[in-house]
């Protein structure tokens, strides 16, 4: 029963408050949002007077999304909700709050306000270029809890050693202090934390820039653009990366390092173009992506980024997906070796391929796929929208047949309303 208005909740009332205020600065009306979420203008209505709670986190982040702001402005008290939450939800959602919080205040005040002499020597350029590698290592692996525990340590650290250190330590510093703010970035993106990823993302181009590695600012620029898809910014994104594009493709340069920041420049266009529903543009990305990885020759890690032919096949069978191609999905999937790879992108493969399987009705090798993504990246499918929906259609269509397996896992990744 939905409560009246005289017993509506405070909170809820604000926060169908916040809803509208955010969706009238954005000229949206209450049909389009309402569609946009796969619901209706009377449940929409509902929510902006306080009538209908919305207590999942994976609809909370939904909202947030296509209003462009964060869970966190919507619901202050998100935080202070996440109890209330089953254990692998709540742990999910706080996987990453430290570190949010520490962005949010700036790990640089402290090396700013505290004089040099005063806080003893910083730790050497290697132990922190150990961690920063341990730091990717753990965003790779998936471990973010691990990723936030060690960066509220290190980016303090960094943030100070760049500002007490010789001046022939600065540009290793800077580039240091760039590859966290990568790693944080890209961290964020997989937990569909997109404005911190900006903001991650921006710190990141503007160390490298002073770090004076013109392939470090393009690599954040690269995270910058997986921040703007995930907030649905979908032209800054494009602008973001066709600049970075443009700028590397004057130099002119054929080295691997380069090319592997270029390539993997046109596969984030590739995902732009798809979420865009640009087809034919998709599709050219996806092939001046191949160009590159066969200049390359094989699978790589400069930046981080894990480009080379493997990975673009990768991005191909997921921009197939989004644009509805799911045969050519998995003709691309069922090919690809992607056993060197990290985790994350063997889930993304597997996800991506049980995603293709469901648009297929294929039932049973959908549920495979998806349940084998969960063991290599249990967050992935837990967090991601695209698998969430491709588990709620699954069980629909199973309806009353839907098998244990099946159930459960919807339960685990809270695909249903």
């Amino acid at each position: 029963m939905k409560p009246t208005g005289r017993d509506v909740d405070p909170l809820d009332r604000a926060f169908g408050q916040r809803v509208q205020r955010h969706r009238k600065e954005r000229g949206r009306t209450q049909a389009e949002l309402a569609a946009s979420l796969g619901k209706t203008s009377s449940w929409l209505s509902q929510v902006e007077r306080g009538v209908q709670p919305v207590q999942r986190m994976d609809l909370l982040q939904q909202i947030a999304d296509e209003l462009g702001v964060s869970v966190q402005q919507l619901r202050p008290e998100a935080g202070r909700d996440s109890a209330s939450r089953a254990p692998t939800a709540q742990a999910l959602s706080n996987d990453l709050d430290e570190t949010r919080r520490l962005l949010s205040g700036h790990p640089a005040l402290g090396a700013v306000l505290t004089p040099p002499n005063e806080d003893g020597a910083p730790p050497s350029l290697d132990s922190l270029s150990s961690d920063v590698d341990d730091l990717w290592e753990l965003t790779h692996a998936g471990q973010l809890a691990q990723v936030s525990e060690l960066a509220v340590q290190l980016l303090p650290l960094i943030e100070r050693a760049v500002r007490v250190s010789p001046g022939n330590q600065q540009a290793a510093l800077n580039l240091l202090l760039s590859r966290a703010y990568q790693a944080l970035s890209a961290a964020f993106v997989r937990q569909d934390e997109a404005d911190a990823a900006w903001v991650a993302a921006d710190r990141a181009v503007f160390a490298a820039e002073r770090s004076n590695n013109p392939l470090h600012v393009c690599a954040s620029v690269f995270r910058m653009v997986q921040a703007f898809v995930r907030l649905r910014s979908l032209g800054q994104a494009e602008h973001a990366a066709q600049t970075a594009i443009r700028a590397l493709e004057e130099q002119r340069s054929d080295s691997p390092e380069a090319l592997s920041v270029l390539g993997s420049l046109h596969l984030s266009l590739a995902l732009v173009r798809a979420r865009a529903g640009a087809r034919t543009e998709a599709k050219e990305q996806i092939s001046k992506a191949r160009e590159i990885a066969a200049q390359i020759g094989s699978d790589r890690n400069d930046f981080n980024l894990e480009f080379g032919p493997a990975n673009v096949e990768i991005q191909a069978v997921s921009t197939a997906v989004d644009l509805g191609d799911a045969g050519e999905a998995l003709d691309i999937g069922l090919g690809v070796d992607a056993a060197e790879l990290s985790p994350e992108r063997q889930g993304r493969l597997l996800m991506d391929l049980g995603r293709a399987h469901a648009q297929r009705r294929q039932g049973g090798e959908a549920l495979e796929c998806l349940l084998r993504a969960e063991v290599i990246a249990p967050e992935m499918i837990q967090t991601h929208q695209a698998a969430r929906a491709a588990i709620r259609e699954l069980v629909l269509v199973a309806g009353p047949s839907a098998s244990r397996e099946l159930l459960e896992l919807a339960d685990r990744a809270d695909a249903l309303d």
